[in-house]
């Protein structure tokens, strides 16, 4: 059974952290957004569905109650099977693999998590999902300045949740968990998914911000060599989200418009990269 995420965790910083207003995005020009918690709150969505299958999964295990403390520890931001694989560790309990074909009614790995998928899918339909106001509002402030922007989700949902939260047309780049599966690619807390964005949006990564607000995803971000990582906290803390190397952190994204534009309308000077230094996540 595979091991959950044992990345190690960046030390806390000595640095002071920078505030929205002060942050230097000068020599960004690509913008890589998680969708979850980022772009619309569908991780709502997401701990309903993952504690409907685990609660009563759990109970009848005899293990610990499940929470939505284990969702942030355990499960946000990854790969739906590595979040089953990682609470199921978290609890002692072992369960055959199985295939990504099992039924849903199986007690394996792979059967655990499209049990979820299909709650998620039947929440996603009942309820729906509006994408968070000052995301779509800095969304239109970065795309004013040309800068090219892509979706990077560990959800194989992510076409359909963009398609319901009515921004399907705004991104042509999505590295979702189908297209990592497909390709190969490591998953959250590895940059792997991230640095695909970057090259299908035409950019180095130094050149992009990623967007974050898990942890397992702004851990991805710091791993990097990324431009600035930008944290908003839902729910993880701020304190947590600058240990794990967020650079600035933001409780909604248009606190970041100012910064946007003030780097904009400096842009015809050389652009620097940011001037935000992070320790290294290793």
């Amino acid at each position: 059974m595979t091991s959950p995420d044992t990345s190690p965790t960046p030390p806390p910083s000595n640095r002071t952290p920078v505030h929205p207003l002060d942050a230097d995005l000068s020599g960004i020009r690509g913008w890589l957004f998680d969708l979850d918690g980022v772009l619309t709150p569908t991780a709502v969505v997401h701990m309903h569905a993952w504690s409907r299958l685990f609660t009563p999964f759990l109970e009848a295990h005899g293990a610990r109650p499940y929470t939505d403390d284990d969702y942030f520890a355990y499960i946000d931001g990854k790969p739906r099977y590595d979040g089953v694989r990682s609470l199921l560790e978290s609890r002692g309990i072992r369960v055959p693999e199985g295939e990504v074909t099992d039924a849903a009614t199986l007690d394996t790995v792979h059967g655990l998590g499209n049990r979820k998928n299909d709650a998620f899918n039947a929440t996603l339909a009942e309820e729906g999902v509006d994408a968070y106001p000052a995301s779509v509002a800095f969304l239109d402030a970065v795309t004013r300045t040309g800068a090219k922007v892509a979706v990077v989700s560990s959800s194989k949902n992510a076409p359909s949740v963009l398609e319901a939260a009515g921004l399907a047309d705004r991104f042509e780049v999505v590295v979702d968990g189908a297209v990592a599966a497909r390709e190969g690619l490591p998953g959250k807390p590895e940059p792997h998914t991230f640095e695909r964005a970057a090259e299908l949006i035409g950019l180095p990564t130094e050149a992009c911000a990623v967007v974050e607000d898990a942890e397992s995803g702004v851990k991805a971000g710091a791993a990097g060599e990324f431009g600035i990582v930008i944290g908003v906290d839902r729910g993880v803390g701020r304190e947590a989200l600058e240990e794990l190397g967020a650079d600035v952190i933001v409780d909604e994204l248009d606190e970041l418009i100012p910064a946007v534009e003030r780097a904009a309308a400096a842009s015809g000077a050389d652009s620097p990269s940011p001037s935000i230094t992070r320790e290294d996540p290793s």
